[in-house]
Formats: structure tokens, C-alpha cells, sequence
């Protein structure tokens, strides 16, 4: 036991500069009172760096956007090839992140977190990221790294022109997104080839990346989007994967954009049967999907000016409220079960006149998604690796979205340059890696089932539905602690989720005040 002891107390000691967090860092002694002018001339203290791998970070604070939250951090920077096929070509730096681990010795495997979109920058989100995985970093060191295209890894960011933006009530336009997109493109070949922007490429950013950390293997954790890297990642370096947590899940056979119209009509048909269901709700709303369609089709004939007051500036603003309008409005609504719950009572309302509510309360949920909007990322991701395959289907047409989005992504690809996709890209993910899928009962974008698709060609493998949730679960109820557990244990399979039983229906609201008692 003695010589256990002492080589364990020797690893520590190696390891401490790399592992004792700042915050477990004992302060600095109070100066003297007569030290004071002495230390004016002092210069400041260097910033604190802590040695990872091949890679110096430098203690950092990550502000999260449109807010004055800051979470501390260790950043840092690799820089890569942008065509790997050119070494001595152009280079990009990566922007990344380490949220640290509270342990002495941190576990050798390390959790990457795969933000979602395609154009989300994962270290604008390191405050919610670590909250919802805050159970995982008593042990384990969190990596947040910005994908080539987004954040601080040489954004593919276009500035678009307001008075080009701005609805105009002429509804779908693909001349209009076809220049836009050219604009777009105009802005980000100063400094990027977009063929280079491809989920692929990110796949061998990050390799790059854990290798020069010295990790020997990843937990990954992929939301949306990232649950694409993800399984793109296990195909390509199976050897360097420990375990794979997707939430909201992106079949590899997916193409996206095919199936929005459709998840769309199901999960609001699904969330308004609720309502039907609720003698409250349907003595005041009859039937929610119904009265949607009818107001769709009158702004369709007739798009108009409307007023409404901004909630954020408390100013009188007015817009042009379209078919396109209503549908975008609607979509964002039906991602979370918070927002969704007032759909019956903002479409009632926009019936009868009054689109306050509803485009009240888009303008708060585009300031978070303005990140997306305009991103040559996201149009490198769809055009490389979906745009060919896309085909408007029938029997969308009637459902509230239409073929719009099929027919946006086309207009868009037919101006943008397309990245080279591998031949067995859609080809499903199989895997003996431990894998937990969980899934939104009401997700607009990546249904249940399409969870239960990617677990078929998985031979260990568990989905959880989360009961009356939309999209991006594992923040919720007590999906960090299973998500911990499944880490921690590797037992998909017989893991207790019974916790997730607790979960309850939003409840609808039925006027402004709130739902019935």
C-alpha cells in the first residue's frame, strides 16, 4: 500500500500544474499597508497559462452573447491547414476553449461538446455548456472548439444589407437568396475558400486538435447539428472515441432540409391534439392547427403592414406580416415546450387582429438565433453535403412550410461553391462505442423517430424520449445527471432513467395570465 500511496502522490504532484483548477488556487496574501505605493510601479502580473499537450492556454473569460455573462476559462489557438491537400497553402486559427475539471487529476478521457446549427460557435455558449454538463467536470476537462467557419475560427460571417433583409410581403424569392447568397460569398472569399468548410474538415480539425491536447480519447457530446460531427467523427477515428452522447438527433442518411415541412406539421399537429384534448384550451382555441392555416392563406392573398410594439425598446415598430413571416415566427415557437405553450393563444390573437404577441416575441427569439442568419458556414455545411440530393416532394405542399425550404437551399446552392462530400457520408454509423441518444417528444426539426433510426445499426446503444419536450433536451429535468451516468458507467442499456417519469406537459396558455389553475 506504501508504494501505491507513493506513486499516486507523485502523479499528482506531475500533474498539478495541469489539473488544479483557479479556482481551488489558494489568493494571494493581502500587501502590507506601506506596500501600497511601492506596488504602483509594479508592472502587472503576466497572464496565468497552463500547459496542455502542445498547446499554451491562457486563462480567458467566454462572454455569452446579446448578454453581460462571462464564464472563466483556458483558451487557446491551433492552427491548421484550410485545404488540407495544400499544407503550405492558407492557414486558419481555431479558436478554443478548456472548461477545467474541479479534480486534482482529471480523467485522461475528455468531453468535446459539438455545437449545433450548422453556425453555432461553441465558446459564445461555454456558460450554459457548463452548466448542463457541470456534473461531468468533477472529473473530466470540457472541450469547447469553435468550428472552421463560426465564432473565432475564421467566420464565414456575411453582413447582409437591412433593406435587402426586410420583408417586404413578395413572399418566396429565389432571385432574392441567390444574390444574397453571392453577396455572402463576395464577403467571405477575402479571406476563405468556402469548399473548405465542411463537416469533414471539422472532423479532422478536431482530431488535430486532441492530438496536440495528448488526449487519448474523447466523450462526445453532439446537440443538433453537432450530433452529425459526431457520428462523422466515429466513422473516421473510431479508435479515438470513448463514449458518444447525441441529443436531437441527425441521421447520417438525413438529408437536411427534406424533412422540415414534414416535422414540422407533426410536431405542431401533436403539440395542438393537447389542446384539443384540454376542455379549456379547446372551448378557447377549437382547433389551433386549423385557425393557423386559415390565417397562412389569408396572408398568402394578402400581405400587409402591421404595428406592434417592440418588447425590448418598448417602441412602436411596424413590418410587413407574409405567409413566410408567420411560418418562421411559428417554427421558432414550436422548438421549445415554454414557447409552444403559447402558439394556440398568439395565432388566436394574430386571427383577430393583434400580432403584438407573436411578433413581439419572435423579436426576442431572433436576437438569439441572429448568430445563424446569413452564415456562408452553414451554406458550405448544406451545399457540399445535402444541396444534390435535396428534392421538393409532393405532399408537402399543403403542410405549413411547403416546399420553401427545399426550394431556399437550392436557389442558395446554385451560388455557392460545393465542398467535396465522401462517398459513404450518408451511410448509417455503426458502432460498438457505448452510445445514448436523447430525443424531444414535440421536436419540430429531429423527431424521436429519427433517433431510433440511428440506434438500429448500434449494438450498444439506449434512446431516451424526453415527454413533452421539443429540441436540445439535456438541460433538462435530470438530464445532466443520466448524461453523468452514462459517462461515468458506460451502461446505456440498464441505466435507471426512471427520473425522467417526473417530466410534465407545459401547460397551454389560455390568455395572458397564464394557463387554467
Amino acid at each position: 500500500m506504501g508504494v501505491i500511496a507513493a506513486v499516486a502522490a507523485a502523479i499528482i504532484a506531475a500533474n498539478h500544474a495541469r489539473h488544479k483548477s483557479p479556482e481551488h488556487e489558494a489568493p494571494a496574501p493581502a500587501p502590507a499597508q506601506g506596500a501600497a505605493s511601492a506596488q504602483a510601479n509594479v508592472k502587472p502580473a503576466p497572464p496565468r497559462t497552463w500547459q496542455f499537450g502542445k498547446l499554451t492556454l491562457t486563462a480567458c473569460d467566454l462572454g455569452q452573447p446579446n448578454s453581460g455573462l462571462s464564464t472563466a476559462a483556458w483558451c487557446g489557438a491551433l492552427e491548421v491547414p484550410e485545404n488540407r491537400a495544400e499544407p503550405q497553402g492558407r492557414k486558419i486559427a481555431l479558436k478554443l476553449a478548456v472548461l477545467r475539471s474541479s479534480a486534482q487529476v482529471a480523467s485522461p478521457d475528455m468531453l468535446a461538446f459539438l455545437a449545433g446549427g450548422p453556425g453555432q460557435a461553441a465558446t459564445d455558449y461555454a456558460g450554459q455548456i457548463g452548466a448542463m454538463l457541470d456534473p461531468l467536470r468533477a472529473h473530466r476537462d470540457i472541450l469547447l472548439l469553435d468550428q472552421r467557419g463560426v465564432g473565432g475560427s475564421n467566420a464565414l460571417d456575411c453582413k447582409a444589407d437591412d433593406k435587402a433583409d426586410a420583408d417586404d410581403g413578395v413572399g418566396f424569392d429565389p432571385d432574392k437568396l441567390r444574390a444574397a447568397a453571392a453577396d455572402c460569398l463576395k464577403q467571405v472569399q477575402s479571406h476563405a475558400d468556402p469548399r473548405y468548410y465542411t463537416t469533414t474538415d471539422a472532423v479532422e480539425d478536431l482530431d488535430e486538435v486532441r492530438r496536440a491536447l495528448g488526449v487519448p480519447q474523447f466523450d462526445l457530446v453532439g446537440v443538433s447539428y453537432g450530433t452529425r460531427v459526431a457520428q462523422q467523427y466515429a466513422m473516421r477515428h473510431p479508435d479515438a472515441v470513448r463514449s458518444v452522447v447525441l441529443d436531437s438527433t441527425v441521421p447520417n442518411s438525413v438529408v437536411l432540409g427534406e424533412d422540415f415541412a414534414r416535422n414540422l406539421d407533426d410536431a405542431l399537429k401533436a403539440q395542438f391534439a393537447r389542446c384539443e384534448s384540454d376542455a379549456a384550451c379547446k372551448q378557447r382555441f377549437g382547433n389551433p392547427y386549423q385557425t393557423l392555416i386559415q390565417l397562412r392563406d389569408a396572408l398568402r392573398a394578402n400581405p400587409h403592414p402591421v404595428s406592434f410594439r417592440d418588447p425590448q425598446s418598448y417602441q412602436t415598430v411596424q413590418r410587413v406580416l407574409s405567409e413566410d413571416s408567420l411560418v418562421s415566427v411559428v417554427r421558432m415557437f414550436a422548438y421549445s415546450p415554454v414557447t409552444a405553450a403559447l402558439l394556440p393563444l398568439s395565432i388566436d390573437a394574430a386571427a383577430h387582429g393583434d400580432v403584438g404577441p407573436l411578433l413581439g416575441q419572435a423579436k426576442l427569439l431572433t436576437v438569439d438565433m441572429a448568430d445563424l442568419a446569413g452564415s456562408g458556414m452553414s451554406y458550405s455545411i448544406i451545399c457540399s453535403e445535402d444541396a444534390d440530393l435535396l428534392t421538393a416532394r409532393p405532399q408537402d405542399a399543403n403542410t405549413l412550410l411547403g416546399t420553401h425550404m427545399v426550394d431556399a437551399y437550392k436557389a442558395i446552392c446554385s451560388a455557392w461553391p460545393r465542398g467535396t462530400r465522401p462517398a459513404d457520408f450518408h451511410q448509417p454509423l455503426k458502432t460498438d462505442k457505448p452510445v445514448l441518444l436523447l430525443a424531444g417528444q414535440y421536436d419540430p426539426v429531429t423527431p424521436p423517430r429519427y433517433a431510433d433510426e440511428v440506434a438500429k445499426s448500434l449494438t450498444d446503444a439506449r434512446v431516451l424520449l424526453f415527454k413533452g419536450q421539443g429540441h436540445s433536451v439535456l438541460a433538462t429535468g435530470c438530464g445532466p445527471q443520466l448524461v453523468q451516468h452514462f459517462v461515468e458507467k458506460l451502461d446505456p442499456k440498464t441505466m435507471d432513467a426512471s427520473c425522467l417519469d417526473r417530466l410534465q406537459q407545459q401547460p397551454f396558455f389560455i390568455d395572458f395570465n397564464g394557463a387554467t389553475p
